[in-house]
């Protein structure tokens, strides 16, 4: 049974805690939105399933009562504490108290250790924070499926096409390790506190096109829109990076910005970089 907002205020009054804003914590009290966040995961008790940000445990509660190997990766040391005490004897749980992100770039270790690519599920309400990098970092690291809720402009992003506002580095390094659904959108008073802006609930799932590339093409790609008020060529140059070769060879056209092209051909291109050889 999910918790209501009063139960939530119990439970942080308990551990003598209080929303913080550094954790980018806003609790989920909507109970239908939580169920339909585990619906929306098609869990079985053969699931291992990450959640980051439990909280006081509202959509934990479901998961758990799915049978699901449970992984709650919480870094407010109250609210983890009292985790600790109110799953305390059910088997399908496990916390990890730290953060869920080990540097900008790669997962907890601890995590990353349980991860068991191609049967393993993030289920979480993502602390806004943290949200961008830790989804590609999880889908680089094998998590097969994402359905998290996260601010609407995050998702937006997630989901955005070549030449939109919405369209930039996120955008062409999920899409090339996922295919991205936004299901619903979010009113702010699904959470307490409110937040000023909506959500999204976001559904990823894994069909990676990069492989042993994705590191590497993360930081092309991150160099590239860098320069993104830069033509194609331009951009390139500045990266040192032979432009007239790499265009020709990709058949792109370098008088367009790097933002004008799919993730599919600008990763084209970096294939044609001495940078994937």
């Amino acid at each position: 049974m999910s918790q209501t907002k009063q139960q939530i205020q119990s439970h942080l009054a308990a551990a003598g805690s209080q929303p913080r804003h550094r954790f980018g914590q806003n609790f989920m009290i909507d109970q239908n939105l939580v169920r339909l966040i585990v619906g929306a995961a098609s869990l079985t008790d053969a699931d291992t399933v990450i959640e980051v940000g439990p909280g006081t445990g509202t959509l934990t509660e479901e998961i758990v009562a799915s049978g699901a190997k449970v992984i709650a990766v919480e870094i407010d040391r109250d609210l983890a504490e009292h985790l600790r005490l109110h799953f305390a004897g059910r088997a399908n749980f496990t916390l990890i108290e730290g953060d869920a992100l080990d540097g900008k770039h790669a997962v907890h270790p601890e995590l990353s250790k349980l991860i068991v690519p191609g049967h393993t599920k993030l289920v979480a309400n993502l602390p806004y924070n943290i949200a961008s990098p830790l989804v590609i970092d999880l889908l680089i690291a094998g998590v097969e499926q994402l359905v998290f809720t996260v601010q609407k402009e995050v998702a937006d992003r997630l989901k955005g096409s070549a030449d939109s506002d919405d369209y930039g580095p996120l955008t062409v390094m999920v899409q090339m390790l996922a295919k991205v659904e936004v299901l619903r959108t979010l009113p702010p008073q699904a959470f307490w506190p409110a937040p000023k802006i909506e959500s999204s609930l976001v559904r990823l799932v894994r069909s990676d096109r990069l492989g042993d590339q994705s590191r590497a093409f993360g930081k092309f790609v991150q160099k590239l829109f860098s320069f993104r008020r830069k033509t194609l060529r331009k951009a390139l140059e500045m990266m040192d990076l032979p432009s007239d070769a790499m265009l020709a060879a990709a058949g792109l056209d370098g008088t367009k910005r790097a933002e004008s092209f799919t993730p599919e051909q600008i990763h084209t291109l970096f294939q044609k970089s001495e940078i994937a050889a």
